[in-house]
C-alpha cells in the first residue's frame, strides 16, 4: 500500500479508488503548483531573478518562473498518465488525454499564427532588440546574450550597426562623452584569425568612418535579417522537430486514451 494526498492505491489488488477522490487529489496538486509559483515570485522581490526579466522584457514575468511552470505541468502530466494507466483510473486518464490534446492544438495554433502574422512577429523581434540595445551596458547577462547573438550570426544591431545609436554609450551625438561614442560592441567586429586575444576595443569610432569602410571591420548585416535568413536554411530541421514532437504526442495520446 502506498499513499498520494487524498488517494490510496493497493498494489496487491487491481482496485482503483473512487474517481471523486482522484479528482480531488488533482485539484490539490494544482493548488500546490499555484502556491509554489506565487512563492517563487514573492521571494524574487529582492531582484535575484530580475536580470532575466530585463533581458526578455516580459513586464515582470521572469523566464525562470515560466520554466518552473513548464516543469510542474510536465510532472503533473507524467503523474496523471502513469498512475492513471497503472490503476486504470478514468479520471486521471481523461485529465491526461485532455491536456495532451490541448497542448498539441496550442502548438499547432502558435505555428499557424507565427506564419500568418510574420510582420507582427518581426516588429516584436525588432522592438526586443532595440529595447535591449538601450540597456546593453546596464546588465552583464543582457550584454553576454547580445554579444553571443551578434558573434554567432555575424550581425550587428537589429537592422544594422546604426541601431547602436539607441545606446547612450555608443551614441554619436555631440553631448556624449563616452569613449565608445560612435562605435559598436566588439562582438560586431569581423574576427581577425591572426589575433589570439579578443580586441574589445575594435569597434571604437568605427561609425565615424564612411559606410564603405565598414565591411572590413564590422558586420553590417542586422541580426533580424540574419535570423530571417537562418530560418529558411533550417526550415526542414525546424519542421522535422515539430513533426516528431507532434507524432510522439499523438502516439502517446492513442496509447493512453484509447477505450
Amino acid at each position: 500500500m502506498f499513499f498520494v494526498p487524498s488517494v490510496s492505491f493497493d498494489l496487491k489488488t487491481n482496485k482503483t479508488e473512487t474517481p471523486h477522490l482522484c479528482c480531488f487529489a488533482v485539484t490539490k496538486l494544482m493548488a500546490l503548483t499555484r502556491f509554489v509559483v506565487e512563492r517563487v515570485v514573492k521571494e524574487d522581490q529582492l531582484g535575484v531573478l530580475s536580470d532575466l526579466t530585463k533581458v526578455t522584457g516580459l513586464h515582470g514575468l521572469d523566464p525562470v518562473v515560466l520554466v518552473l511552470v513548464v516543469g510542474i505541468v510536465m510532472f503533473t502530466l507524467g503523474f496523471a498518465g502513469c498512475v492513471g494507466a497503472l490503476r486504470e483510473n478514468i479520471c486521471l486518464l481523461k485529465f491526461f488525454c485532455g491536456t495532451i490534446v490541448f497542448i498539441f492544438l496550442l502548438e499547432l495554433a502558435v505555428a499557424v499564427l507565427a506564419v500568418l502574422f510574420q510582420d507582427w512577429v518581426r516588429d516584436k523581434v525588432k522592438e526586443f532588440f532595440e529595447n535591449n540595445i538601450k540597456s546593453y551596458r546596464d546588465d552583464i547577462d543582457l550584454q553576454n546574450l547580445i554579444d553571443s547573438l551578434q558573434r554567432i550570426n555575424h550581425c550587428c544591431g537589429a537592422q544594422g550597426p546604426d541601431d547602436w545609436d539607441f545606446n547612450i554609450y555608443f551614441n554619436c551625438s555631440s553631448e556624449s562623452k563616452s569613449r565608445e561614442k560612435c562605435g559598436v560592441p566588439f562582438s560586431c567586429c569581423v574576427p581577425d584569425p591572426a589575433q589570439k586575444v579578443v580586441n574589445t576595443q575594435c569597434g571604437y569610432d568605427v561609425r565615424k568612418k564612411s559606410k564603405s569602410q565598414w565591411d572590413d571591420q564590422i558586420f553590417i548585416k542586422g541580426c533580424i535579417v540574419a535570423l530571417e535568413a537562418w530560418l529558411p536554411r533550417n526550415i526542414y530541421v525546424v519542421a522535422g522537430v515539430f513533426i516528431a514532437i507532434s507524432l510522439l504526442q499523438t502516439r502517446k495520446w492513442k496509447e493512453m486514451c484509447r477505450p
